[in-house]
C-alpha cells in the first residue's frame, strides 16, 4: 500500500501570486488600519446547486491544505510586485509582512467526498485576516473545480452501477494543464476505475488506462491497405489491449474480429466504440464478440449512460472526457462571519449570508440522511446528529497524513448511498433541506435589526 501524496504542479511556491490582486491590495488596505492581525473567520459554501443536481460531492480539500502548508513569498515575488507600482502608497511594513510568514492559522473542513448542500460550509477558515482574506481565490479554484468533477463522476457511478468500468478521458477537454490532474485526481476519487492522463496516474501511483485513437488505423491502412493490420499490429505489442473499431466500418471490423479469434489467429479482450448509434451497435458487436469487453466513449454524461441502460445497449465499460470535466460550475464563495470574535454577514439581496462560525448536524434515519440543521459552532450536539466539519490543519500544519483515494472512494460511495432516492435522480432532483438553528436564526435576525 503506498503512501498517498499531494499533486503539487507547478512547485507549491509558484502558487502565492496564484490570487487575485485584490485580495493582496485588501491585505496592504489592512495594514495600514491595524487590523491586519485581527483573528478572522471565513466560511467556503454554496449558496445553491448546479441545475439538476441534488447534491455536491466535497473534493480539493488535499490540495487546498497542500497550498497553505507551503505558502511563501519569495524575494523575486515580491520584487515583482513592488515594481508594479501598484502599492506605492501602500504600508512600507506590508513586504516585511509577506517575507516573513505563511499561513498559521486553522481550518475545519468536512472531509473529502462528503455530501453537502447549499449553504453549508464545505471549509471554515480561522486565521489573522491578512492571510484568510489572501487565500480566498487558490482555496475556491481548486474546492470548486475538484467539488463539480467529483459530483458529475459520483453521478455517474451511482447510474452506470459497481459492475461498469469508468475510465477518465478528459484531459484534453479540461480547461488547464493543472485543470486535467485535479479532474482526473477527482474522478479516480469519485469512483471512476482509471484515467487516460499518465502525470495525474504517476502523481497518484495509479496505473493509467487508454485505447488507440483512429490515427493508428488510419496510418497502418493507408501504408499497409490494411485495417486488420492494424489491429494485429497494435496487439503484438499491447497483447490484448482495447482495439477501437469505428474507424471505417464498426460491424465488418467485428465480423473479421469474430473470424480471427474463431480460427485462433487474434485474441481480443476488447473493443470501443467512439461514434454512431451506440444502442445497435454495441448489440451487433455483442452478438458477434460475445465474450470480448465492449467500452463506448463520445460525449457521454450521466444522462447518455442511463439511456443507454434503458434501451439495452452492450456496453461493459465507459471512457467520459468533456463532459465530464466541463459544465455548469459550481459556485463556491468565501464570505467572512466574524471578525475579532465579532459576527458579520452579508445582507445583499439574494446574497445574504449567516453569521458567525458553524458546524453542520447530520442525522440519519436507517442509514439515509434525514436533515441537516446548519448551526453555530459552539452549539451542543442533538441525540443522534453527526459533526461533519473536522479541524484538519492547526496553525498551519495538517493534523494527519493526506488520506488516499481508496478511502474517499469508499467515503463517496457510502455518501451517495445515504442520499434519500429523490435526492439522487438526474431530472429534478428534492435537495437534502437544511434547517437553520434557533441559535443561528436568532443571531441573524438580531444582527439584521442593527442594520
Amino acid at each position: 500500500m503506498f503512501t498517498p501524496t499531494p499533486i503539487l504542479l507547478p512547485s507549491s511556491q509558484d502558487y502565492s501570486l496564484l490570487t487575485d490582486l485584490y485580495q493582496l491590495t485588501m491585505a496592504a488596505c489592512y495594514l495600514g488600519e491595524g487590523i491586519a492581525n485581527k483573528k478572522a473567520s471565513f466560511e467556503l459554501f454554496v449558496r445553491r446547486l448546479p441545475d439538476h443536481f441534488g447534491y455536491l460531492i466535497a473534493m480539493g480539500l488535499q490540495q487546498g491544505l497542500s497550498y497553505l502548508e507551503n505558502l511563501r513569498f519569495t524575494p523575486e515575488q515580491i520584487n515583482y510586485l513592488q515594481q508594479t507600482g501598484l502599492f506605492d502608497h501602500a504600508p512600507s511594513q506590508f513586504w516585511s509582512l509577506l517575507q516573513n510568514q505563511g499561513f498559521t492559522g486553522d481550518v475545519w473542513a468536512v472531509p473529502e467526498g462528503t455530501a453537502i448542500f447549499p449553504n453549508e460550509p464545505m471549509l471554515r477558515v480561522e486565521a489573522p485576516l491578512w492571510q484568510a482574506q489572501l487565500i480566498e481565490t487558490y482555496l475556491l479554484n481548486t474546492l470548486n473545480y475538484q467539488t463539480l468533477i467529483a459530483t458529475r463522476a459520483a453521478r455517474m457511478r451511482d447510474i452506470a452501477g459497481e459492475k461498469a468500468i469508468l475510465l477518465e478521458f478528459g484531459t484534453r477537454r479540461a480547461f488547464s494543464p493543472q485543470g486535467a490532474i485535479w479532474a482526473a485526481r477527482a474522478a479516480l476519487a469519485a469512483g471512476f476505475d482509471a484515467t487516460s492522463n499518465v502525470l495525474a496516474a504517476k502523481e497518484l501511483q495509479q496505473k493509467p488506462s487508454g485505447t488507440m485513437a483512429h490515427a493508428l488505423v488510419m496510418a497502418i491502412k493507408a501504408l499497409s491497405g490494411s485495417e486488420d493490420e492494424a489491429f494485429a499490429a497494435f496487439s503484438r505489442y499491447f497483447p490484448g489491449a482495447t482495439l477501437l473499431i469505428d474507424t471505417y466500418d464498426t460491424v465488418a471490423a467485428a465480423q473479421r474480429l469474430a473470424e480471427k479469434i474463431n480460427t485462433g489467429e487474434a485474441e481480443v479482450r476488447g473493443v470501443r466504440l467512439d461514434s454512431g448509434d451506440l444502442v445497435t451497435l454495441s448489440q451487433r458487436v455483442r452478438s458477434l464478440l460475445p465474450t470480448v469487453k465492449i467500452f463506448a466513449s463520445g460525449d457521454i454524461d450521466e444522462w447518455e449512460l442511463k439511456r443507454l441502460q434503458e434501451e439495452n445497449a452492450c456496453i461493459d465499460g465507459y471512457g467520459v472526457g468533456t463532459r465530464l470535466v466541463t459544465g455548469e460550475p459550481v459556485n463556491g464563495v468565501y464570505k467572512l462571519v466574524e471578525i475579532d470574535d465579532i459576527p458579520t454577514m452579508k445582507q445583499s439581496s439574494h446574497k445574504m449570508t449567516y453569521p458567525g462560525r458553524k458546524q453542520i448536524f447530520r442525522r440519519y434515519d436507517q442509514g439515509i440522511i434525514n436533515s441537516d440543521r446548519l448551526g453555530l459552532a459552539d452549539e451542543a450536539t442533538e441525540a443522534g446528529e453527526t459533526l461533519l466539519l473536522e479541524l484538519v490543519m492547526k496553525e498551519g500544519q495538517t493534523i494527519n497524513k493526506f488520506e488516499g483515494l481508496e478511502g474517499i472512494r469508499q467515503r463517496v460511495k457510502a455518501s451517495v448511498n445515504h442520499l434519500p432516492k429523490v435526492t439522487r435522480k438526474l431530472t429534478e432532483p428534492t435537495s437534502i433541506e437544511v434547517s437553520i438553528s434557533q441559535s443561528l436564526d436568532r443571531l441573524r435576525q438580531s444582527f439584521m435589526e442593527k442594520i
